[in-house]
């Protein structure tokens, strides 16, 4: 019998508190911050059969997301320095660029995508995205594609 998984991002504010709960004991586990599965089940407030139910279903972003090849979407303002300010936070996440494809700007908009591979990122793709989003001239970003 084969089994067909179906995976979604989906944003935190609307999963039950039981999900979340677990992210966060795995997370104290995996940082070290705890080392028994009852101690992260109990600084996260929740079951240790809790816990053991649903820790093989949930993942962080980041966590799914390493060593993988990840397509963002931007659309930047037309101004010097942004692409290269875009860049420039890639490489100090240590993501390797494998792809950069720019339209050509129209009403002073940009659409650009990046092809990144994240094996060996210092950083979790979620907070590189997030630190992208604050640069100045950066209209939109979002994530495309995970493989």
């Amino acid at each position: 019998m084969e089994l067909n998984y179906e995976y979604y991002i989906v944003k935190s504010d609307i999963l039950p508190d039981i999900l979340k709960k677990t992210v966060k004991a795995k997370e104290l586990l995996n940082r070290g911050i705890v080392n028994t599965v009852n101690d992260a089940a109990e600084e996260a407030g929740m079951s240790r059969s809790a816990y053991y139910k649903y820790k093989d279903y949930i993942f962080p972003f980041y966590e799914v997301s390493k060593n993988k090849i990840i397509t963002i979407s931007l659309v930047l303002e037309d101004k010097p320095g942004i692409l290269s300010s875009i860049l420039d936070h890639i490489a100090k996440a240590g993501g390797n660029i494998l792809t950069i494809n720019q339209n050509i700007p129209l009403s002073g908009i940009a659409n650009v995508t990046i092809s990144i591979r994240t094996e060996g990122m210092d950083e979790s793709v979620e907070r590189l995205v997030k630190n992208m989003g604050k640069i100045d001239g950066v209209k939109k970003i979002g994530i495309l594609a995970q493989g």
